[in-house]
């Protein structure tokens, strides 16, 4: 007997601040990835499907962000020359 099936995982990619779309006022949006994994035996074996979202933290809404936009969107959370996971630069004043 197999037991197969799928999960879900959702990664938080970044926060940034926007004006949203649906309740039109400026909040904080999630920057998320969901990864859908094929199982087997609980055990994640393949990707099926990976997509990239923004949820509003005011109203709640999600909007699906196309894979080209994803760079860019992170980019603008955390500054040009900064990555993900790195503490933010300190610049002296001379």
């Amino acid at each position: 007997m197999l037991i197969w099936g799928w999960s879900r995982k959702i990664h938080q990619l970044a926060m940034l601040t926007l004006v949203c779309a649906n309740c039109h006022n400026p909040s904080a949006h999630a920057l998320r990835k969901a990864v859908t994994m094929f199982t087997l035996f609980f055990i994640p074996i393949i990707p099926l499907k990976t997509r990239h979202f923004l949820e509003c933290t005011f109203c709640g809404a999600a909007y699906e962000v196309p894979k080209d936009n994803v760079h860019a969107l992170i980019a603008q959370a955390y500054g040009a020359d900064q990555r993900p996971g790195q503490p933010a630069q300190q610049h002296e004043r001379h």
